[in-house]
């Protein structure tokens, strides 16, 4: 099993920023070293993380590997909202029990389409990643995170 059902926090994991001796930043992945990033700034290396971090993760799913638990620390970063739910799906397969026949008998699709919603290099459309995971019995959730607005300078 890739993850537990009540893991709130899945596919987020700590990450390490510092900034590069020649300029911008570098940002790495304790628990998962594959996944390194950089940016001209901390924002732009933070995103490019999110990216690296899902393309590290849906590779070790395709490789057959179990994904690394992660550790405690400090910031955590999630992965990018389509690898997540693409996460969540290979997941929910994983724990379900459930033949590929099933699963497209479930949602009324045919085995070469569900074999690439499974498959983690594969990109799919969001819709049919929710339809996967409603025919398992699970949903998936965001949270939106918007930056604190900053005061406008009031004119002298």
């Amino acid at each position: 099993m890739y993850v537990r059902k009540d893991d709130p926090s899945r596919w987020v994991y700590p990450v390490h920023l510092e900034a590069m001796n020649e300029g911008g930043f570098l940002a790495t992945f304790p628990d998962v070293p594959e996944a390194i990033a950089s940016g001209d700034t901390r924002e732009a290396a933070m995103h490019e993380a999110r990216k690296a971090l899902g393309i590290a993760l849906r590779g070790a799913l395709a490789d057959g590997e179990a994904l690394p638990p992660a550790s405690d620390g400090t910031p955590r970063l999630a992965v990018l909202v389509a690898d997540g739910l693409k996460l969540s799906v290979i997941a929910a397969f994983a724990s379900a029990g459930l033949s590929q026949v099933e699963l497209a008998k479930r949602i009324g699709r045919d085995g070469k389409e569900v074999r690439r919603i499974l498959d983690a290099s594969h990109h799919t459309k969001p819709a049919a990643l929710e339809d996967a995971l409603a025919a398992m019995g699970a949903s998936a959730t965001m949270d939106l995170h918007l930056p604190e607005r900053q005061q406008d300078p009031v004119p002298a």
